[in-house]
């Protein structure tokens, strides 16, 4: 991945290479320290932009912006001490992907990265299967039961990926439950994760915790994105199609510190909602 970074303070910069290089998260190919870089970010065209909300000349959100109209595709971290929610609220609509709070915390800078390049490299993956369906420009449909399975289960690695649930552990596990039911033409109701996981020749106490952990941190993203956006369409269409709509507002209240305990989740729920939308 190529990373540009924006910061006004030399010493932020340098600890963010520092944080790149040390993690092996891509290749730093620029940086500036005031916001009138975006010829200079066009020129370089870098996967990721790192960018700080206070900026001298042009803020972060303005070159967020210009940057967009240029390259719809960029991907923009936002790293900022500013705590203010309108203004976190404004970065988010102007279209950044992640806000993180200063003082910098290189574990979170390395797990944001990873997720940013995780979406990149994912959404390169299906414009390649995209391509691989398509004969000048015309789509074709796939003709194989075969194929008609891998086109289901990309798109159910598309939905987790929207919900920000690419590259934890209980991934790989949710798609292969989601194979074994399209294989057999089955739903949850018609089997348990005792039996598939069986047929995995994989431990179920351990995939169910798996499962769990990873829809539990689906749940947290769909409620953060809800109370950011009441009208997001990942919180419309996923929040009752996969969970359980009360849970996610429990979660909602659980973020906002009106409640003690999280939102619940329902395995079952959200693998027979998950195979509902990608057979649609």
């Amino acid at each position: 991945m190529k990373i540009y970074i924006i910061d006004d303070d030399i010493a932020i910069v340098k600890m963010l290479e520092n944080i790149i290089e040390d993690y092996d998260l891509g290749k730093v190919c620029g940086h500036s320290l005031d916001g009138n870089c975006v010829e200079e970010i066009n020129y370089l065209s870098p996967d990721i932009v790192l960018v700080d909300l206070l900026l001298p000349k042009k803020d972060g959100i303005t070159v967020v912006e210009e940057l967009l109209k240029i390259n719809k595709d960029l991907k923009f971290i936002m790293i900022s001490q500013v705590s203010s929610k309108k203004m976190i609220s404004t970065a988010y609509t102007a279209g950044i992907d992640f806000f993180i709070n200063k003082p910098i915390n290189a574990i979170e800078v390395r797990t944001v990265i990873q997720k940013v390049s995780e979406k990149i490299n994912y959404k390169e993956t299906l414009q390649s299967i995209k391509n691989m369906f398509s004969i000048d420009g015309e789509s074709i449909k796939p003709n194989s039961s075969e194929n008609m399975q891998n086109t289901k289960i990309n798109k159910a690695q598309l939905i987790l990926n929207k919900l920000g649930m690419t590259g934890e552990k209980g991934e790989s596990d949710i798609i292969n439950v989601c194979k074994y039911l399209i294989a057999n033409n089955l739903n949850m109701s018609e089997t348990n994760i005792n039996e598939i996981a069986n047929y995995l020749n994989i431990n179920s106490k351990s995939m169910d915790q798996r499962m769990r952990r990873a829809i539990s941190k689906g749940l947290s993203n769909i409620s953060h994105l809800g109370i950011e956006d009441y009208m997001n369409e990942v919180f419309i269409m996923y929040s009752s199609s996969l969970f359980n709509f009360e849970e996610v507002k429990n979660e909602m209240d659980y973020i906002r510190g009106k409640r003690k305990s999280n939102g619940k989740i329902n395995i079952r729920k959200f693998i027979d909602g998950l195979i509902i939308n990608i057979n649609n």
